[in-house]
């Protein structure tokens, strides 16, 4: 068989004469080789064999029009400028002409600082390329679930409502405590308090089935909720506990007393300390991610952070002009505090415990009950109540809405959200509890939930 000619002039050792042979034969569109397909191939000029010298292109300056000199890129230019709006076009002078049309740039990586609001400015810095806007994220206008929740008090001061990290909901209705498995959509009743006493704030544990259950009576009792059984009762407060907060195994309790009471589950003793700052009743607490700062608001306006030693506040914000029961930690930059004023202020501050400062406000319109921000993106809910009764999804830091969501017929006073970030909770005066898929999903994770993963449609707590 007769072997390919081209491919045996290859292989061969031959002058150079015979290679440009071989290259004018291969490179002619004339020539098929019989054993391999053609492909073709970019074009890659040479820079000796083109014409540069016609276009005046170099480092020399080169004469410009007005008497100056002009370097052989602004001559390009101004061709290009000649070539692409026609000879009329103004001279650069008079319209200035990006310098930068069809010029390569490098990319430069944004600086961590410039995600931070905590820069001086919101600007980008030069160089930072932007990609293009993403369509808002669509949100379900509807919960995907409603649960009955007869004796659900539409009081602003309490925390009836709170999420386990095993995936079960703890609400206090009237004297008692259920709870609700969001797999299995069992509901078991936790615990009654008698008719001298009732539920005023639940709180679970970061980790485990620990829930600690507020009273009107001032005591705090703590239950094991796998077991349904009391571990221990906890005094100290001499009125009602409407909030709580935990912190690994220390546990803040917030009063009407004005008080604040800082527990360890461990230690034998009801309170380590007392923390005192307040002027009237503690209706909001929150430890940091970090579990180094406690937030507390209360009745009398006040936005208090406490460290883990302190007795008497170390920063104090008095900014708001209602209660602050609405608090939240950012889970995504270190420091950063949002707060929400009653009926009165309606606004959304923002704030920045490393540096003690004030960030941004938001007017929402609307008495501010509860924040919660999102795990897996830069997205927070608020929930309100006078006059509205709406729950807003805002994108931070722009604070633009992604979502209005109605449905509650009176204040939305309770919020929690599910171990997995996708979901919240919302309960009201109106006895309902109300299921709303807001956040997507972590990106490691699978976009399915166990979450809801009973049938739809409307359950009732008894």
């Amino acid at each position: 068989m007769a072997s390919d000619p081209a491919m045996s002039l290859l292989t061969a050792e031959s002058s150079s004469a015979s290679k440009d042979h071989v290259n004018r034969l291969i490179n002619s569109k004339h020539y098929v080789s019989p054993s391999r397909p053609i492909y073709s191939d970019r074009f890659i000029p040479c820079r000796s064999t083109s014409n540069f010298h016609l276009f005046n292109i170099s480092n020399s300056p080169t004469p410009s029009p007005d008497g100056g000199k002009e370097d052989g890129s602004s001559a390009y230019a101004a061709l290009l400028r000649n070539a692409l709006f026609g000879p009329d076009t103004p001279d650069k002078k008079e319209y200035p002409v990006r310098r930068n049309i069809f010029r390569y740039k490098m990319e430069t990586g944004q600086s961590m600082h410039a995600l931070s609001p905590f820069g001086s400015n919101g600007d980008s810095g030069p160089g930072v390329s932007h990609g293009p806007v993403k369509a808002p994220r669509k949100v379900p206008r509807s919960p995907y679930k409603v649960l009955d929740a007869p004796a659900l008090q539409d009081d602003f001061y309490l925390n009836l409502v709170d999420w386990s990290s095993h995936n079960v909901l703890a609400v206090g209705l009237g004297t008692c405590v259920y709870l609700w498995n969001a797999c299995s959509s069992k509901v078991t009743k936790l615990c009654d308090l008698g008719v001298d006493d009732s539920v005023c704030s639940v709180g679970w544990t970061q980790r485990g089935t620990n829930l600690a259950v507020g009273t009107n009576n001032g005591k705090v009792q703590l239950w094991d909720a796998a077991r349904c059984k009391r571990i221990r009762t906890m005094e100290g407060h001499r009125l009602r506990v409407g909030a709580l907060a935990w912190s690994s195994t220390f546990l803040s309790s917030g009063s009407r007393d004005k008080s604040i009471l800082q527990r360890d589950i461990r230690a034998p003793e009801d309170f380590l300390s007392k923390l005192s700052g307040h002027k009237s009743e503690v209706c909001g607490l929150k430890w940091s991610y970090d579990n180094r700062e406690l937030a507390s608001g209360g009745n009398d306006n006040r936005l208090f952070v406490w460290n883990q030693h302190s007795t008497q506040p170390v920063l104090k914000y008095c900014e708001h002009t209602a209660a602050v029961k609405a608090i939240a930690w950012s889970p995504h930059l270190h420091g950063l505090l949002a707060s929400g004023g009653g009926t009165a202020d309606r606004c959304i501050r923002f704030w920045n415990t490393t540096t003690n400062s004030h960030l941004s406000c938001m007017d929402t319109g609307s008495q501010v009950c509860n924040l919660v921000w999102s795990k897996n993106v830069n997205e927070l809910v608020s929930t309100h109540g006078y006059s509205q009764n709406q729950i807003i999804v805002w994108r931070y830091p722009t604070m633009s809405k992604l979502a209005t969501l109605t449905g509650h017929t009176y204040r939305v006073l309770y919020l929690a959200i599910s171990p997995d970030g996708q979901t919240i909770v919302t309960g009201a005066g109106d006895e309902t509890l109300r299921f709303w898929n807001v956040f997507p999903s972590p990106k490691s994770q699978n976009t399915d939930s166990e979450i809801g993963a009973s049938s739809f449609g409307r359950s009732t707590i008894r």
